[in-house]
């Protein structure tokens, strides 16, 4: 089916978007004038709960907010690991990317950046199957996190530390292996 992507900006205090997949909505969002978005901003936060039963932990930041990290949205630098065990991962990930720009150098560009994109999922889900959140992050940690998703009622918003700065031409995303 096709995407079809709705606006409605009909009111000048608020602008509405909705994306269809057919006669499913997959996603909606609205901005209002009246409210600040937050999405994208770029917060030092504490984590004030790490929650294992959600793999998850609440932070907070920007003053009195309170937002949700999951725990593959969390960096491995911010992992509170033996040293040993740290410089191993960063070993292996960069006996990976060695492996990847071999074999590359005969990819086409398409592939080149699906195969980043699927390098970096293995990755996270490397690093999740060795660690759960309560070894790795500890209360009352700092963590530099960007707002991914505002917030919405009672709930907070959802954080990561990946950041991405995006510019004119080109985004910056410091965190990545394979330079941004």
């Amino acid at each position: 089916m096709s995407k079809t992507m709705l606006i409605d900006a009909a009111h000048a205090e608020e602008t509405r978007v909705a994306i269809v997949d057919g006669r499913q909505v997959e996603e909606f969002d609205f901005e209002n004038t009246a409210r600040r978005q937050l999405r994208g901003n770029i917060y030092l936060a504490k984590v004030t709960r790490v929650e294992p039963s959600l793999q998850a932990a609440f932070v907070e930041y920007g003053g009195n907010r309170h937002g949700f990290l999951a725990f593959n949205e969390i960096h491995p630098d911010y992992y509170q690991i033996p040293v040993a065990d740290r410089e191993a991962i960063m070993a292996e990930a960069h006996d990976d990317e060695d492996e990847d720009d071999l074999g590359r150098e005969s990819a086409d560009d398409d592939h080149d950046s699906e195969g980043k994109l699927a390098d970096e999922e293995r990755l996270k889900r490397r690093l999740m199957r060795r660690y759960k959140i309560q070894d790795v992050i500890k209360r009352r940690q700092i963590l530099l996190v960007q707002v991914v998703k505002d917030e919405r009622g009672a709930k907070g918003a959802a954080l990561t530390t990946w950041l991405s700065l995006a510019g004119r031409y080109c985004v910056l995303m410091p965190n990545t292996g394979k330079g941004g």
